[in-house]
């Protein structure tokens, strides 16, 4: 399209984002509604496509959310008289996973039929599992404990089908007592190439999708035996945040938050001292510029459009993980239920 002058194209492009500014979306309340209620607990949740939101959880439950209909399935996996707990699940373009958190270890994909397949099987009394994710179709990782002298990274690069353990020397140096904890399944994030994994006491990064790493401190360095890191999101390759504190002392907000802008390569503290206290997953607001964050616990959920400097808490709704859908409309789940939260100015 033409128009008659410069200034009228320039008073339109200025309009429009005068227009654009005003439209990105600042929550400051939100609505709380079950979609799903059981005696199960919950962790883990992931967004299949824009209709359809898998879950995992204890008791060997597992299931998915159908969005348009409102319609729930549930299955229940069993394994030599075990029902599993998983708080891990993943997807590429072609298959549904999910991985059982402690001895043993059972990862699972989708097989024929919709049939879940078991492909890999760990034991030993150190085997925890904590959360996982892919690349692309072929490329995937699930991330544990540290076990047998070094931190516990799963890789597959033929789609799932198989799996591989890193050996140590492929890692940096292992920490007396590092692990990470299977709260949210928000350990890792992935942006591209590169490849964050929070543990209890630093952050490790890849950047060729975890064939090499490296360590990266952080100022939540699991101080006492609950205190570290439960979950962190990126907005992007620069930006950013991790969260957790210590659940046995839940109102403890000290050196439980922390922000980059360098892509891990520097960590510093904010809103210390102040609420929120532990939570177990937090996530970049859709579309929020990398300003804006929601984060959730079992004391409520919470909201920051500053980068996490400062914090509103939305309500006392208690959960152990969440993700959105789009920026108004997120999912949590937690102890017996999933429900749909609704964001509103």
């Amino acid at each position: 399209m033409r128009y008659p002058n410069l200034v009228f194209v320039l008073l339109l492009v200025l309009g429009a984002c005068k227009q654009k500014e005003k439209t990105v979306f600042d929550p400051q309340r939100v609505a709380v509604s079950t979609i799903y209620e059981d005696s199960v607990s919950i962790r883990a949740i992931d967004f299949l496509d824009q209709q359809t939101l898998a879950f995992a959880g204890s008791s060997g439950v597992y299931g998915t959310y159908t969005i348009p209909q409102d319609k729930i399935r549930t299955k229940i996996l069993t394994n030599d008289s075990i029902n599993p707990e998983f708080r891990a699940i993943a997807h590429n373009n072609q298959d549904f996973f999910m991985i059982s958190v402690a001895n043993p270890a059972l990862l699972y994909k989708t097989g024929d039929g919709g049939k879940m397949e078991l492909v890999y099987t760990e034991q030993g009394e150190a085997v925890f599992y904590d959360a996982m994710a892919f690349w692309n179709t072929n490329e995937g990782l699930a991330i544990g404990d540290s076990n047998q002298g070094c931190f516990s990274i799963l890789i597959t690069r033929d789609a799932g089908n198989s799996w591989k353990r890193l050996t140590c020397e492929a890692l940096p140096p292992f920490i007396e007592g590092e692990g990470a904890y299977a709260a949210s399944n928000s350990n890792i994030k992935i942006i591209g190439d590169t490849t964050w994994i929070a543990t209890t006491k630093r952050f490790l990064k890849s950047m060729d999708k975890g064939k090499t790493w490296v360590a990266q401190e952080t100022p939540i360095n699991g101080s006492t035996p609950y205190h570290g890191m439960y979950s962190m999101d990126f907005y992007d390759e620069n930006v950013g945040f991790a969260i957790g504190g210590d659940f046995s002392e839940p109102k403890g907000n000290l050196a439980n938050k922390a922000l980059t802008i360098d892509g891990g390569e520097t960590w510093n503290l904010v809103a210390d001292g102040v609420i929120p206290g532990y939570q177990s997953c937090v996530q970049f607001l859709p579309n929020g510029k990398g300003d804006k964050l929601v984060s959730v616990g079992f004391m409520g959920i919470h909201y920051s459009a500053d980068q996490g400097q400062s914090w509103k808490k939305l309500s006392e709704e208690g959960f152990y993980t969440i993700r959105f859908l789009n920026d108004s409309i997120a999912f949590a789940a937690g102890k017996n239920r999933i429900a749909k939260l609704v964001f509103k100015e």
